[in-house]
């Protein structure tokens, strides 16, 4: 598996403002905001049910990680999927940074990649309803 997720009985919007407080808690800031519903509707006229993607850094962890690997750039930031399901239930999402980093070969890598693995685990556990 490449991530873990929750589900919640909220609104989306909700979902949405208590994920990235949660983000934030733990250390993380929001980077960017795709709107793949908005999206998809703007560009190819496709309805489909709320989805986002945020994308979810730690600044300490990835400072050390861009200083392991230059390169490490092309895997951040952590992305954070929340979407609407057909029963109106929120599923969100994480990536798996222990799985995602692992392809970098560094020994370094992935006592780092497991820290951010337990907090962004840590987010997900403070958004159980």
């Amino acid at each position: 598996m490449y991530g873990f997720n929750v589900r919640l009985s909220t609104r989306f919007d909700e979902a949405i403002a208590r994920v990235t407080l949660a983000l934030k808690d733990n250390g993380f800031g929001v980077l960017s905001d795709i709107d793949v519903q908005a999206t998809l509707q703007a560009k190819l006229g496709v309805e489909r049910k709320p989805y986002r993607i945020l994308g979810a850094c730690n600044p300490h962890f990835a400072r050390q990680a861009i200083d392991l690997d230059p390169e490490v750039g092309l895997l951040l930031p952590c992305n954070v999927v929340v979407r609407e399901e057909d029963d109106g239930t929120i599923l969100v999402s994480f990536m798996d940074p222990v799985t995602v980093l692992g392809l970098i070969d560094h020994a370094g890598v992935t006592p780092l990649a497991t820290e951010v693995r337990s907090l962004l685990e840590q987010v997900r556990d403070s958004l159980v309803d």
